[in-house]
């Protein structure tokens, strides 16, 4: 395994993808969104369950600007950035129902009134 695994190299150029499809990678990512998801929910604060939100939120970002601005000599990688793109929003989804999660277990800890208790029903099924 050589140093360049996550840049591609053509004509003494690099472009660096964040490959959410290597399962290694993916596999750090899950556990360490995992982590941060159970930290926040031990010490019931939700803005340790934003992180990984706010951090899919900027990689998405970044993987958009990457198939939008993709030159033709890389356009072999086109197919990873739209299944790392997918990957995103998957990640998301999840992060955002645990931010909520957690968001809903600060506030009945703190005796705060949730803004929207719309989800309470789904809350009670967990």
């Amino acid at each position: 395994m050589n140093s360049t695994d996550n840049k591609q190299k053509i004509g003494g150029k690099y472009m660096f993808i964040f490959d959410l499809t290597n399962p290694l990678t993916l596999l750090l990512v899950v556990l360490a969104t995992a982590l941060l998801i159970f930290l926040g929910q031990e010490i019931k604060r939700s803005s340790v369950a934003v992180i990984p939100l706010i951090s899919f939120l900027a990689l998405l970002i970044v993987h958009v600007v990457q198939v939008s601005t993709l030159p033709t000599d890389y356009a072999y990688l086109a197919g990873t950035l739209y299944k790392c793109l997918a990957i995103d929003f998957l990640f998301i989804l999840v992060t955002f129902f645990s931010y909520l999660w957690v968001d809903d277990l600060e506030a009945k800890k703190n005796n705060i009134r949730s803004i929207d208790n719309s989800l309470d029903w789904f809350w009670k099924e967990i």
